[in-house]
C-alpha cells in the first residue's frame, strides 16, 4: 500500500538531482573501467577495439542495474528518488484503469471515487514536486468538483493511501465506452 508523504518540493528536487548525479558518476566510472579492462584483456594494440569498448559499456549497464537493485535503492540519499518513482508507479496503476474509474465515479461507486481522489492528491503532489504548476492549474476545476461530489456523498476527502482493494473493485466494473 502506497501512502502520500509530505515532501518539500525544493528539497525533493535537490535530493533527486544529487542522486541522479551520483548514479551518473558511478555509471561513467564503471563504463570507463570495464571498457578499459575489456580492451586491455581482449583488444589488440592499435586495432579496432570498438566492440570491446561497447561490451564494457553494456556490462557497466548490467552491473549498475544489479548494484542499483541490491545496494543503492535502499540508501538514504536515494529516498527522494525512490519516493518519486513509487508515487509515479501508484499513479500509473490508476491511469491504466482510468476508464473504469471514471465509469465508477459517474455511478457514484465509493471505491472509484476514493481512487480518483487519491489520484488527484497524488498528481497534485507530483506536479508540485516536479515544479509543473501549469499542468496542475489546468486540473484545479476537475479536482475541486470531484472533492465536492465526495463531500455530497459523505465520503472522506483525505485519501492519502492507495488501497489495493480499490483497484480490484474498480477493475471489476464494466469498461466505459
Amino acid at each position: 500500500m502506497f501512502e502520500i508523504q509530505p515532501q518539500n518540493p525544493e528539497t525533493y528536487r535537490q535530493q533527486t538531482r544529487r542522486s541522479t548525479l551520483v548514479i551518473a558518476v558511478i555509471f561513467i566510472a564503471l563504463a570507463m573501467l570495464l571498457s578499459s579492462l575489456a580492451v586491455m584483456l581482449f583488444g589488440t594494440p592499435g586495432g579496432d577495439n570498438f566492440r570491446w569498448n561497447a561490451g564494457g559499456v553494456a556490462l557497466a549497464v548490467v552491473v549498475l542495474a544489479a548494484l542499483f537493485k541490491l545496494k543503492l535503492w535502499s540508501q538514504p540519499w536515494m529516498s527522494a528518488a525512490v519516493y518519486g518513482w513509487q508515487l509515479k508507479r501508484a499513479l500509473m496503476s490508476i491511469t491504466n484503469v482510468m476508464h473504469q474509474v471514471e465509469a465508477g465515479v459517474k455511478a457514484r461507486q465509493p471505491e472509484a471515487m476514493k481512487l480518483l481522489r487519491f489520484y488527484h492528491q497524488g498528481i497534485t503532489q507530483m506536479y508540485q514536486l516536479d515544479a509543473n504548476t501549469s499542468s496542475l492549474s489546468q486540473m484545479t476545476h476537475e479536482i475541486d468538483a470531484h472533492k465536492e461530489a465526495m463531500l455530497a456523498e459523505g465520503l472522506e476527502t483525505d485519501q492519502s493511501r492507495l488501497h489495493p482493494q480499490w483497484l480490484v473493485a474498480v477493475k471489476a466494473l464494466p469498461r466505459a465506452k
